[in-house]
């Protein structure tokens, strides 16, 4: 059995008729926008986001959800989409897992309003609800996704990014919006408890591991959908690349920078900083710091009695760090 479907099994009930749910949470009485979210619900990826609000929810509330939690995953959905849909105009991308990006099919200006749309979507979800405290959740991840996207374009130009730096930027980018999936599902069924905390913090390990593992995946031989040393090309500044600058001497950090800087275009130099960076020890460092954040995730699971919702989500901690794309 493939891994999703594995992780998937105790929520299965739930996934499809999350689908349902979700699917009419977008719904418009303009007709474009209608055939844009069509094509958006018709191309979702493995929709780790909301498995992780059900699988949290059950595995603190014996096994059962409630609206509340089909509304946090609904709400959750759209918000990523919105994030989605807005980073691929920011990067200028045409693509997005393999199919033509909005922006590419219907414009920037288009793609732009229709992010806006399911952004406001997702809050209204809550509000009309009174679920002020998953609305609250939400807000905050925004907030720290828009600061850690800017903070990574600030840093970026400067190149002096320091290891601290860098967490915080992952923290905010990648690892507050599993936070938010993880809290949103205890929230839905146990609002005020200790629990929501606990794991808004494991979903924020799971994604600091996430991030680092596709930091790794510039440097490594496998065909994942972007080719290798993209990041580089694009001057981001990853953990591999930041442990070898900060352990190398003065003439190799002044090629490096040089190079990431000046000669990021340059097939040739790039794959010499890859070897650079393996050669200095990079990617084993960035493995090492991956797997410490995978088992800081699984001692807060393990804090739970022993489930199959428990068992799933140690399945999705473990993917996250061995998946291949």
């Amino acid at each position: 059995m493939k891994i999703v479907s594995q992780i998937k099994e105790p929520i299965n009930r739930e996934m499809d008729l999350f689908e349902t749910k979700f699917r009419d949470s977008m719904v418009s009485k303009v007709a474009l926008l209608n055939r844009i979210t069509y094509y958006i619900v018709n191309r979702k990826g493995k929709q780790m986001r909301p498995m992780f609000v059900f699988l949290a929810a059950k595995l603190l509330n014996n096994g059962e959800v409630n609206e509340r939690t089909y509304r946090g995953a609904s709400v959750i959905e759209l918000i990523h989409t919105a994030t989605l849909v807005h980073d691929d105009v920011v990067d200028e991308s045409d693509k997005r897992r393999g199919f033509f990006s909005i922006n590419a099919l219907w414009k920037n200006k288009i793609a732009v309003l229709v992010g806006d749309y399911l952004l406001s979507k997702g809050l209204l979800l809550s509000i009309d609800n009174g679920d002020f405290d998953l609305l609250g959740i939400i807000s905050v991840a925004v907030r720290e996704m828009s600061e850690g996207e800017l903070l990574q374009i600030e840093k970026a130009r400067r190149l002096d990014i320091t290891e601290e730096v860098y967490y915080d930027i992952i923290r905010q980018k990648t690892a507050t919006l599993i936070a938010a999936c993880c809290s949103l599902g205890a929230c839905s069924v146990k609002p005020d408890s200790q629990d929501v905390e606990t794991f808004r913090k494991f979903g924020e390990l799971c994604g600091m591991a996430f991030q680092i593992k596709d930091d790794l995946f510039d440097y490594g031989e496998e065909k994942i959908g972007k080719p290798t040393g993209i990041d580089i090309k694009e001057q981001k500044m990853t953990l591999p690349l930041i442990y070898v600058l900060n352990n190398c001497s003065k003439k190799e950090k002044n090629w490096l920078i040089n190079s990431v800087k000046n000669h990021n275009k340059n097939k040739k130099r790039v794959k010499e900083v890859i070897a650079f960076v393996k050669e200095v020890g990079g990617l084993e460092y960035a493995v090492a710091k991956m797997l410490q954040f995978k088992d800081e995730a699984l001692s807060l699971l393990h804090q739970y009695p022993k489930s199959d919702y428990r068992d799933s989500l140690e399945l999705m901690v473990n993917y996250v760090v061995e998946r291949k794309k």
